[in-house]
């Protein structure tokens, strides 16, 4: 089937696009210093593989718009397409910028492994060890990935003007580009903004709060901004972005509280991170923030209490994994990610898109929305 085989090819086409931008830059960065080698080295791990989610919906949000066309050919929303080297750029970008997102979020939350390997400040702590290098090996490794996470913020914009730099549509895409890392950054500052400052906050507005997290810090730029840079490629009507922001948006809410529930029940071997995470990063999200009205005040004061301590051991996790199942938030979270799915499908079909992108859209919803990493 088409839409299976060119989804595959894109992913392809992305990831090779990806290690050929690192490959320019390793020239670039070692004709200053050999020393450029190792960062790469580290960059190139882990921007290996992933879910590639965000790649995704930029095409079908592309897809969606170019093949809808009342004079699309058979070549319109395919590698023949015109666009479609734009449509790699724009993903690659996206992918850089996921990738700084996550080795800022890593140093933040202080998080050992990420897929399953070591987060990149514990890589460059490694790399500091074994060089017998003077000096904290820990405290440089966080210093050396900050700047590494700004590096990848560079060469996001970098791969992202020159994708846009002779698209007809080019500085709408990039308005769009520049107002989702506006709105991602500060929905991170909110997140750890809540980790300190909730128990300052009126109870009543605790869960609202922590929904405000969840759609600036993930939902947006998960979902909704990928398809929009996309859409907007291909030169959107107001109605198709509409439709398929009505889409993007509660799916993007659904992938974060299927997040949620994995930052506290999933398996290791599967996320790649340890039990619990979630609880030692004393996340408030909106999974805890429903299971705190629903226990009992002893009960909550022991999550308030245990939640966003690093040195919580296995016993502790299963305590709290325990009050928070018995409260029946997870069943309760469960019902939301439905409720938001159906949603946005209805969303999806009230815009004049594309058949195959909106079957594509459809499978892809139920895919985030019930992952098991």
């Amino acid at each position: 089937m088409w839409v299976v085989s060119a989804q595959q090819r894109f992913a392809r086409a992305v990831e090779g696009s990806i290690h050929q931008y690192l490959d320019a830059r390793e020239r670039t960065l070692t004709e200053i210093s050999p020393d450029a080698a190792t960062l790469l080295r580290l960059v190139r791990e882990m921007v290996s593989g992933g879910k590639r989610v965000r790649s995704a919906f930029v095409l079908w949000g592309w897809h969606a718009v170019t093949a809808s066309r009342a004079d699309a050919d058979r070549t319109a929303g395919t590698e023949q397409d015109p666009e479609w080297a734009d449509v790699i750029g724009i993903a690659t970008a996206m992918e850089l910028f996921h990738a700084a997102a996550l080795v800022h979020d890593d140093i933040i939350d202080a998080s050992d492994t990420r897929r399953g390997r070591p987060a990149m400040h514990r890589g460059l702590e490694s790399v500091h060890r074994d060089g017998q290098w003077v000096g904290d090996a820990a405290s440089w490794g966080s210093s050396a990935a900050i700047l590494v996470g700004d590096l990848l913020l560079n060469w996001a914009d970098d791969r992202m003007l020159l994708a846009c730099r002779g698209a007809v549509h080019g500085d709408a895409v990039h308005d769009a580009y520049r107002r989702m890392r506006e709105e991602v950054t500060f929905g991170q500052y909110l997140d750890v903004l809540e980790e300190a400052a909730w128990i300052r906050q009126d109870p009543e507005a605790l869960l609202d709060r922590a929904h405000t997290v969840a759609v600036y810090k993930s939902a947006k730029y998960s979902v909704e901004a990928p398809l929009t840079l996309g859409a907007l490629l291909a030169g959107a009507s107001d109605a198709q972005l509409d439709a398929l922001a009505g889409y993007g948006l509660p799916v993007g809410v659904a992938f974060q509280m299927r997040d949620d529930l994995l930052g506290v029940f999933g398996d290791p071997e599967v996320t790649g991170k340890p039990a619990g995470d979630d609880l030692r990063e004393g996340k408030r999200t909106v999974l805890i923030e429903i299971a705190r009205q629903r226990l009992s005040p002893g009960v909550r004061t022991m999550l308030d209490e245990l939640l966003g301590d690093r040195e919580l051991d296995e016993r502790q996790v299963a305590i709290l994994q325990d009050a928070i199942q018995r409260s029946e938030a997870p069943s309760r979270l469960e019902a939301l990610i439905d409720r938001a799915v159906g949603e946005a499908l209805e969303a999806l079909h009230e815009g004049e898109l594309s058949r195959s992108a909106v079957l594509e859209l459809e499978r892809l919803a139920d895919t985030v929305a019930k992952r098991d990493r």
